[in-house]
């Protein structure tokens, strides 16, 4: 997402292939700064010299670019910035070792490895056959459904470097990526999104430092809304369907006035008002433990043998049915998806939205075992 230009929706290639040359030079420093342990780990990171350099937010980059995860181009695009990732890695690893020669079992291994990297090179060129001594051939690049030009070109002219640097002066770095979950620095670098895969859930719940909960929306939902053309308003709209309206104000069938003809008073309601904000479902909120027993069994007529009944579920002995419940659910809480939100073009659910899918199955999933608990 850092070479993202969300105002043109550009991906700029050159900064990020500065930005892993010079990362690619700061991980080769590390081998010699590293601890392992044992003296076998550590004496075949010194000979081969391995690095790591990966990614994260891919998904956050290709919602917030309006491009689906399962799609054509989110595939071609996770290929390209992988293979220009690489392959500026590799590059970068033949010029070092132009300066402090090749990792020492190189010469050893050198037509091994010359193989795997012409062979990267075909599938950045999108070749179907040719491949050296593998027994499945992999995916090539699939350059015509890449959205940007120069991700194509980079891929192939990067890919041509890196071999000729390689057959030159031979490589540095006996590997050099790798993808990785990145599940922990992906928190610390504040990504939506951690390695490759899309984000687990919509809509995310942030414990606060004071207490209690605080419920919103991953920033690339509104981004990736705002880059295929929904307005603010639109926007607006969208994000309160999937995030809660967090009031029972202005909720269909379960509300202010239906919960006073009902017998609540209004000290009751702002109880239930101030509960909702943080409330994974409104049932939660409907309870013993919020409203107090004495309440329920006094003026709602709750039987004294229900008040400890697990199953017990206020809403439906007030008198509501479950699809009002679930209405009010989704107004007050949230779908915790975008899927039949308003405003939402059918265009949109069938192509842009294939992380929102999974998350919203996560997020349905989770909603359920909580209810459950």
């Amino acid at each position: 997402m850092t070479f993202r230009n969300p105002e043109t929706n550009k991906f700029d290639t050159p900064l990020y292939e500065h930005a892993v040359r010079l990362w690619t030079i700061v991980l080769e420093i590390s081998v010699l700064m590293a601890q392992f342990p044992s003296k076998e780990i550590a004496k075949l990171s010194y000979e081969y010299r391995t690095l790591g350099l990966g990614y994260a937010n891919v998904g956050g980059y290709l919602m917030s670019s309006g491009m689906s995860y399962d799609s054509a181009a989110g595939r071609a695009v996770c290929g390209a910035l992988s293979a220009i990732m690489t392959a500026v890695c590799y590059k970068t690893s033949a010029e070092m070792a132009k300066e402090l020669g090749p990792f020492a079992d190189y010469k050893r291994n050198s037509a091994h490895m010359l193989r795997v990297v012409r062979n990267h090179r075909r599938a950045a060129h999108g070749e179907a056959t040719g491949y050296e001594k593998l027994s499945v051939a992999p995916v090539p690049l699939d350059i015509a459904s890449l959205p940007q030009d120069d991700f194509g070109v980079r891929a192939r002219e990067t890919w041509d470097e890196a071999l000729a640097l390689g057959e030159a002066h031979g490589f540095r770095n006996a590997q050099v990526t790798v993808v990785a979950p990145t599940g922990t620095i992906g928190l610390v670098m504040d990504c939506d999104t951690t390695g490759i895969e899309p984000d687990f859930a919509l809509v995310k719940f942030k414990k606060l430092a004071g207490g209690g909960y605080f419920k919103i929306i991953n920033r690339a939902v509104p981004e990736a809304l705002r880059t295929l053309g929904y307005t603010p308003a639109e926007i607006g709209e969208i994000e309160a369907y999937a995030v809660g309206h967090a009031s029972l104000a202005n909720a269909p069938a379960i509300n202010h006035a239906s919960l006073r003809t009902r017998g609540f008073t209004d000290e009751k309601i702002k109880t239930i008002e101030a509960s909702l904000a943080s409330a994974f479902d409104i049932k939660f909120v409907f309870n013993k433990y919020s409203l107090g027993a004495d309440f329920l069994r006094d003026t709602l007529k709750v039987p004294a043998e229900k008040l400890d009944d697990p199953t017990f579920e206020l809403l439906s002995f007030l008198g509501f049915t479950k699809p009002e419940i679930e209405a009010a659910n989704t107004h007050v809480c949230g779908a915790m998806t975008l899927e039949g939100a308003p405003f939402l073009k059918a265009s949109t659910c069938r192509c842009s939205t294939a992380p929102i899918r999974a998350a919203a199955s996560a997020s349905a999933i989770s909603r359920s075992r909580a209810t459950s608990a």
